[in-house]
């Protein structure tokens, strides 16, 4: 099982997360939505596409771009990880 926490806070765990780059990614049903705001920031993937970032919140503290997703990804190679969730490990604790 692999959780994503933020300050003891749980913002994601599963043990089907799916592991590019040394990031893993967090299957949609299991990120715990409520602790999360959309961000503004986008970037762009050569082969996964245009990520779109999340804040994470917990207890009244607001972490930017903590998370990032892929909603449509560009190559079959990154269909995988489509909406799955990875975590910046400078940011949430991942393990």
């Amino acid at each position: 099982m692999v959780k994503a926490t933020l300050n003891g806070t749980v913002l994601a765990e599963s043990a089907n997360t799916q592991v590019v780059e040394g990031n893993h990614y967090f299957p949609p049903d299991s990120v715990k939505k409520e602790f999360f705001t959309d961000s503004n920031t986008h970037t762009t993937c050569g082969w996964k596409g245009v990520a779109s970032y999340y804040n994470a919140n917990v207890d009244g503290k607001e972490v930017k771009d903590a998370a990032w997703y892929y909603p449509a990804t560009t190559t079959d190679k990154a269909k995988p990880i489509e909406n799955y969730v990875a975590f910046y490990g400078s940011k949430v604790q991942v393990k």
